[in-house]
Protein backbone atom coordinates (compact mmCIF):
# COMPACT_ATOMS: atom_id res chain seq x y z
CA UNK A 1 0.00 0.00 0.00
CA UNK A 2 1.28 3.35 -1.20
CA UNK A 3 -0.12 7.01 0.04
CA UNK A 4 0.85 9.86 -1.62
CA UNK A 5 -0.21 13.62 -0.95
CA UNK A 6 0.58 16.09 -2.91
CA UNK A 7 0.11 20.04 -3.58
CA UNK A 8 1.57 22.14 -6.14
CA UNK A 9 0.78 25.51 -8.68
CA UNK A 10 3.61 24.20 -11.15
CA UNK A 11 1.74 22.49 -14.50
CA UNK A 12 4.93 20.37 -14.93
CA UNK A 13 5.38 19.42 -11.09
CA UNK A 14 1.33 18.23 -11.56
CA UNK A 15 2.06 16.24 -14.30
CA UNK A 16 4.94 14.59 -12.99
CA UNK A 17 2.62 13.62 -9.87
CA UNK A 18 -0.20 12.54 -12.38
CA UNK A 19 2.72 10.44 -14.05
CA UNK A 20 4.05 8.88 -11.18
CA UNK A 21 0.54 7.69 -9.95
CA UNK A 22 -1.47 7.16 -13.10
CA UNK A 23 -0.09 7.89 -16.83
CA UNK A 24 2.23 10.10 -18.80
CA UNK A 25 0.39 12.96 -19.79
CA UNK A 26 0.26 16.48 -21.14
CA UNK A 27 -1.73 18.57 -18.94
CA UNK A 28 -2.65 21.91 -20.57
CA UNK A 29 -4.42 24.42 -18.50
CA UNK A 30 -7.54 26.03 -20.71
CA UNK A 31 -8.96 29.06 -17.94
CA UNK A 32 -6.97 31.43 -15.66
CA UNK A 33 -3.44 29.90 -15.25
CA UNK A 34 -2.42 32.08 -12.78
CA UNK A 35 -5.55 30.28 -10.66
CA UNK A 36 -4.10 26.82 -11.44
CA UNK A 37 -3.51 24.59 -8.50
CA UNK A 38 -3.39 20.51 -7.93
CA UNK A 39 -4.24 18.95 -5.02
CA UNK A 40 -3.84 15.51 -5.40
CA UNK A 41 -4.38 12.63 -2.29
CA UNK A 42 -3.56 8.71 -4.08
CA UNK A 43 -3.85 5.69 -2.54
CA UNK A 44 -2.65 2.21 -4.04
CA UNK A 45 -3.71 -0.45 -2.92
CA UNK A 46 -2.79 -3.92 -4.44
CA UNK A 47 -3.58 -3.68 -8.01
CA UNK A 48 -5.94 -0.31 -7.94
CA UNK A 49 -5.12 3.23 -7.35
CA UNK A 50 -7.43 5.54 -6.12
CA UNK A 51 -6.99 9.34 -6.04
CA UNK A 52 -8.91 12.07 -5.02
CA UNK A 53 -7.34 15.05 -7.54
CA UNK A 54 -8.52 18.54 -8.16
CA UNK A 55 -6.65 21.29 -10.30
CA UNK A 56 -8.54 24.78 -9.51
CA UNK A 57 -9.39 25.32 -12.89
CA UNK A 58 -10.40 23.69 -16.33
CA UNK A 59 -7.69 21.43 -17.92
CA UNK A 60 -7.09 18.92 -20.69
CA UNK A 61 -5.40 16.02 -20.46
CA UNK A 62 -3.72 13.86 -23.05
CA UNK A 63 -2.71 10.37 -21.73
CA UNK A 64 -2.53 8.32 -24.97
CA UNK A 65 -2.43 4.55 -24.59
CA UNK A 66 -3.64 3.41 -20.52
CA UNK A 67 -2.81 -0.02 -20.65
CA UNK A 68 -4.97 -0.11 -17.65
CA UNK A 69 -8.98 0.61 -16.89
CA UNK A 70 -9.72 3.68 -15.61
CA UNK A 71 -13.02 5.27 -14.69
CA UNK A 72 -13.36 8.96 -13.86
CA UNK A 73 -16.23 10.22 -11.41
CA UNK A 74 -16.79 14.38 -11.77
CA UNK A 75 -17.80 15.87 -8.45
CA UNK A 76 -17.40 19.66 -9.78
CA UNK A 77 -19.08 20.22 -13.19
CA UNK A 78 -18.91 18.03 -16.47
CA UNK A 79 -16.01 16.24 -17.97
CA UNK A 80 -15.32 15.44 -21.61
CA UNK A 81 -13.55 12.86 -23.17
CA UNK A 82 -12.86 10.72 -25.89
CA UNK A 83 -10.95 7.68 -25.91
CA UNK A 84 -9.51 5.92 -29.50
CA UNK A 85 -11.98 7.08 -32.71
CA UNK A 86 -15.05 7.30 -30.79
CA UNK A 87 -17.27 10.19 -30.56
CA UNK A 88 -16.69 12.40 -27.59
CA UNK A 89 -18.65 11.52 -24.67
CA UNK A 90 -20.03 14.68 -21.82
CA UNK A 91 -20.07 13.01 -18.38
CA UNK A 92 -21.91 14.76 -15.39
CA UNK A 93 -21.61 14.42 -11.82
CA UNK A 94 -24.18 11.29 -10.88
CA UNK A 95 -21.76 9.23 -13.65
CA UNK A 96 -19.11 8.16 -14.08
CA UNK A 97 -16.97 8.09 -17.20
CA UNK A 98 -15.16 4.19 -18.03
CA UNK A 99 -11.75 4.03 -20.13
CA UNK A 100 -10.14 1.08 -22.01
CA UNK A 101 -6.72 -0.50 -21.49
CA UNK A 102 -5.98 0.46 -25.49
CA UNK A 103 -6.74 3.86 -27.64
CA UNK A 104 -5.64 7.10 -27.14
CA UNK A 105 -7.18 8.38 -24.91
CA UNK A 106 -7.70 12.32 -23.89
CA UNK A 107 -9.37 14.36 -21.05
CA UNK A 108 -10.80 17.05 -23.21
CA UNK A 109 -12.47 19.55 -20.22
CA UNK A 110 -11.55 18.68 -16.73
CA UNK A 111 -13.66 20.82 -14.32
CA UNK A 112 -12.98 21.06 -10.41
CA UNK A 113 -12.34 17.86 -8.41
CA UNK A 114 -13.16 14.15 -10.09
CA UNK A 115 -12.41 10.61 -8.44
CA UNK A 116 -9.88 8.46 -10.22
CA UNK A 117 -9.46 4.59 -10.31
CA UNK A 118 -7.17 2.31 -12.02
CA UNK A 119 -7.60 -1.16 -12.34
CA UNK A 120 -4.89 -3.20 -13.51
CA UNK A 121 -5.65 -5.11 -16.59
CA UNK A 122 -4.52 -8.21 -15.40
CA UNK A 123 -6.60 -7.62 -12.32
CA UNK A 124 -9.69 -6.96 -13.47
CA UNK A 125 -9.64 -9.99 -16.40
CA UNK A 126 -8.45 -12.38 -13.98
CA UNK A 127 -11.04 -11.67 -11.66
CA UNK A 128 -13.48 -12.10 -14.07
CA UNK A 129 -12.13 -15.67 -14.69
CA UNK A 130 -12.13 -16.55 -11.39
CA UNK A 131 -15.81 -15.28 -11.14
CA UNK A 132 -17.02 -16.92 -13.97
CA UNK A 133 -14.57 -20.37 -13.87
CA UNK A 134 -13.85 -19.32 -17.47
CA UNK A 135 -11.23 -17.67 -19.27
CA UNK A 136 -12.50 -14.36 -21.20
CA UNK A 137 -12.47 -15.23 -24.57
CA UNK A 138 -12.66 -11.86 -25.78
CA UNK A 139 -10.66 -8.71 -23.53
CA UNK A 140 -13.10 -7.08 -20.90
CA UNK A 141 -14.63 -4.49 -22.53
CA UNK A 142 -16.58 -1.75 -20.77
CA UNK A 143 -19.43 0.27 -21.61
CA UNK A 144 -18.52 3.88 -21.44
CA UNK A 145 -20.21 5.33 -18.44
CA UNK A 146 -22.08 4.45 -15.11
CA UNK A 147 -25.22 5.84 -13.55
CA UNK A 148 -24.26 6.76 -10.32
CA UNK A 149 -27.72 7.73 -8.96
CA UNK A 150 -29.35 4.48 -8.50
CA UNK A 151 -29.33 0.67 -8.06
CA UNK A 152 -25.67 -1.13 -8.39
CA UNK A 153 -23.92 2.22 -9.49
CA UNK A 154 -24.84 4.19 -6.83
CA UNK A 155 -23.92 0.97 -4.17
CA UNK A 156 -20.48 0.64 -5.72
CA UNK A 157 -20.03 4.90 -5.09
CA UNK A 158 -20.60 3.97 -1.58
CA UNK A 159 -17.87 1.81 -1.96
CA UNK A 160 -15.44 3.85 -3.28
CA UNK A 161 -15.95 6.77 -1.04
CA UNK A 162 -15.02 4.51 1.94
CA UNK A 163 -11.75 4.24 -0.05
CA UNK A 164 -11.92 8.55 -1.02
CA UNK A 165 -12.82 9.11 3.04
CA UNK A 166 -10.73 7.15 4.44
CA UNK A 167 -7.34 9.43 2.32
CA UNK A 168 -8.28 12.33 4.93
CA UNK A 169 -8.33 10.28 8.28
CA UNK A 170 -5.64 10.56 10.76
CA UNK A 171 -5.97 6.48 12.13
CA UNK A 172 -6.87 4.57 8.84
CA UNK A 173 -8.65 1.59 8.91
CA UNK A 174 -8.22 0.76 5.41
CA UNK A 175 -4.28 0.09 6.40
CA UNK A 176 -5.23 -2.88 8.25
CA UNK A 177 -4.46 -5.84 6.17
CA UNK A 178 -7.94 -7.58 7.49
CA UNK A 179 -9.58 -4.92 5.74
CA UNK A 180 -7.65 -3.35 2.76
CA UNK A 181 -8.01 -6.75 0.51
CA UNK A 182 -11.18 -7.15 1.33
CA UNK A 183 -12.39 -4.11 0.10
CA UNK A 184 -9.88 -3.83 -2.97
CA UNK A 185 -11.87 -6.76 -4.08
CA UNK A 186 -15.18 -5.56 -3.04
CA UNK A 187 -15.04 -2.25 -4.73
CA UNK A 188 -13.41 -4.43 -7.92
CA UNK A 189 -16.52 -6.77 -7.89
CA UNK A 190 -19.18 -3.97 -7.78
CA UNK A 191 -17.34 -2.17 -10.84
CA UNK A 192 -17.78 -5.18 -12.99
CA UNK A 193 -21.62 -5.68 -11.55
CA UNK A 194 -22.29 -2.17 -12.12
CA UNK A 195 -20.36 -1.88 -15.37
CA UNK A 196 -22.17 -3.35 -18.73
CA UNK A 197 -19.73 -5.63 -20.25
CA UNK A 198 -20.56 -8.70 -21.64
CA UNK A 199 -19.47 -11.18 -19.23
CA UNK A 200 -21.90 -9.23 -16.68
CA UNK A 201 -24.64 -11.79 -17.31
CA UNK A 202 -22.46 -14.78 -16.11
CA UNK A 203 -21.49 -12.82 -12.72
CA UNK A 204 -25.26 -12.84 -11.99
CA UNK A 205 -25.80 -16.58 -12.12
CA UNK A 206 -26.89 -18.55 -9.01
CA UNK A 207 -23.69 -18.49 -6.55
CA UNK A 208 -23.62 -22.40 -8.24
CA UNK A 209 -19.81 -21.54 -8.38
CA UNK A 210 -19.41 -20.82 -4.54
CA UNK A 211 -17.25 -23.70 -3.21
CA UNK A 212 -15.85 -25.33 0.14
CA UNK A 213 -12.67 -23.06 0.15
CA UNK A 214 -10.05 -25.92 -0.01
CA UNK A 215 -11.73 -26.78 -3.50
CA UNK A 216 -11.08 -23.03 -3.54
CA UNK A 217 -7.38 -23.52 -2.96
CA UNK A 218 -6.75 -25.82 -5.46
CA UNK A 219 -8.85 -24.08 -8.15
CA UNK A 220 -6.86 -21.50 -7.73
CA UNK A 221 -3.81 -22.84 -7.61
CA UNK A 222 -4.36 -24.67 -10.93
CA UNK A 223 -5.58 -21.01 -12.44
CA UNK A 224 -2.49 -19.65 -11.20
CA UNK A 225 -0.41 -22.02 -12.83
CA UNK A 226 -1.98 -24.26 -15.17
CA UNK A 227 1.24 -25.07 -16.97
CA UNK A 228 2.83 -26.68 -13.61
CA UNK A 229 2.66 -30.33 -13.39
CA UNK A 230 0.25 -30.55 -10.62
CA UNK A 231 -0.46 -33.73 -9.42
CA UNK A 232 -3.74 -35.11 -7.18
CA UNK A 233 -1.07 -35.48 -4.08
CA UNK A 234 0.35 -31.65 -4.87
CA UNK A 235 -3.26 -29.99 -5.30
CA UNK A 236 -4.15 -31.77 -2.08
CA UNK A 237 -1.67 -30.21 -0.32
CA UNK A 238 -2.47 -26.93 -1.72
CA UNK A 239 -5.76 -27.41 -0.44
CA UNK A 240 -4.71 -28.80 3.06
CA UNK A 241 -6.76 -31.45 2.72
CA UNK A 242 -6.39 -35.22 2.02
CA UNK A 243 -6.56 -36.83 -1.66
CA UNK A 244 -10.14 -38.61 -1.11
CA UNK A 245 -11.15 -35.57 0.35
CA UNK A 246 -10.62 -33.29 -2.49
CA UNK A 247 -11.47 -36.05 -5.16
CA UNK A 248 -14.60 -36.09 -3.18
CA UNK A 249 -15.06 -32.02 -3.08
CA UNK A 250 -14.56 -31.73 -6.81
CA UNK A 251 -17.22 -34.73 -7.54
CA UNK A 252 -19.92 -32.96 -5.48
CA UNK A 253 -19.05 -29.65 -6.50
CA UNK A 254 -17.17 -28.89 -10.01
CA UNK A 255 -19.05 -31.60 -11.23
CA UNK A 256 -15.16 -33.57 -12.70
CA UNK A 257 -12.09 -34.95 -11.14
CA UNK A 258 -8.92 -32.50 -10.05
CA UNK A 259 -7.05 -33.44 -13.09
CA UNK A 260 -9.83 -33.18 -15.29
CA UNK A 261 -10.26 -29.33 -13.67
CA UNK A 262 -6.85 -29.12 -14.53
CA UNK A 263 -6.98 -30.47 -18.53
CA UNK A 264 -10.16 -28.09 -19.27
CA UNK A 265 -8.17 -24.83 -17.77
CA UNK A 266 -4.96 -25.42 -20.05
CA UNK A 267 -7.41 -26.15 -22.65
CA UNK A 268 -8.98 -22.51 -21.82
CA UNK A 269 -5.40 -20.86 -21.61
CA UNK A 270 -4.44 -22.69 -25.25
CA UNK A 271 -7.16 -21.50 -26.86
CA UNK A 272 -7.14 -18.12 -25.86
CA UNK A 273 -3.62 -17.38 -27.00
CA UNK A 274 -4.84 -19.64 -29.93
CA UNK A 275 -6.71 -16.90 -31.07
CA UNK A 276 -4.54 -13.83 -30.13
CA UNK A 277 -1.32 -15.51 -31.62
CA UNK A 278 0.54 -14.73 -35.34
CA UNK A 279 0.87 -17.95 -37.14
CA UNK A 280 3.70 -16.57 -38.44
CA UNK A 281 5.61 -16.23 -35.84
CA UNK A 282 3.86 -19.23 -33.57
CA UNK A 283 2.90 -22.82 -33.61
CA UNK A 284 0.54 -25.11 -32.28
CA UNK A 285 2.98 -26.99 -31.13
CA UNK A 286 5.05 -24.20 -29.33
CA UNK A 287 1.47 -22.81 -27.52
CA UNK A 288 0.64 -26.46 -26.65
CA UNK A 289 3.63 -27.32 -24.86
CA UNK A 290 3.06 -23.98 -22.79
CA UNK A 291 0.37 -24.87 -21.15
CA UNK A 292 1.19 -28.09 -20.22
CA UNK A 293 0.33 -31.00 -23.03
CA UNK A 294 2.87 -32.76 -23.76
CA UNK A 295 1.18 -34.99 -26.14
CA UNK A 296 0.63 -33.13 -29.20
CA UNK A 297 -1.78 -35.60 -30.76
CA UNK A 298 -4.05 -36.13 -27.57
CA UNK A 299 -3.89 -31.63 -26.94
CA UNK A 300 -5.60 -32.00 -30.81
CA UNK A 301 -7.98 -34.86 -30.02
CA UNK A 302 -8.86 -32.94 -26.72
CA UNK A 303 -8.87 -29.21 -27.99
CA UNK A 304 -11.46 -30.59 -31.23
CA UNK A 305 -13.94 -32.19 -28.81
CA UNK A 306 -13.76 -29.12 -26.55
CA UNK A 307 -13.94 -25.83 -29.49
CA UNK A 308 -15.10 -28.02 -32.68
CA UNK A 309 -12.14 -27.58 -34.65
CA UNK A 310 -8.32 -28.32 -34.76
CA UNK A 311 -6.35 -26.08 -33.06
CA UNK A 312 -4.23 -25.33 -36.25
CA UNK A 313 -7.59 -23.90 -37.74
CA UNK A 314 -7.97 -21.41 -34.69
CA UNK A 315 -4.13 -20.17 -35.20
CA UNK A 316 -5.07 -19.80 -38.84
CA UNK A 317 -8.19 -18.61 -38.60
CA UNK A 318 -9.70 -17.10 -35.14
CA UNK A 319 -12.74 -16.73 -36.51
CA UNK A 320 -13.65 -20.01 -37.82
Amino acid sequence: MVRTSFRTDDVEQAMEAIKSAFYANQLDVLTAPERFGAAFEVLELGGITVGDLACGVDVRVSCGELGTYHVNVPLGGPMAWHQASHPEVITAPGRAALFQPVGNTIVDRWAGRIVALKVERDLLERRVEELTGRVPRTPVVLEPEIDLTSGRGKAWSHLVGILVDDLYETTRLIEHRLVALPLRDAVLNGLLLAADHRYRDQLDQPAKGLRPTPVKRAMDAMRERPEHPFTTTELAAEARVGVRWLQEAFARYVGMPPMAYLRTVRLERAHAELLAADPRISTVSEIAFRWGFGHLGRFAEQYRAKYGCVPSLTLRDPGA
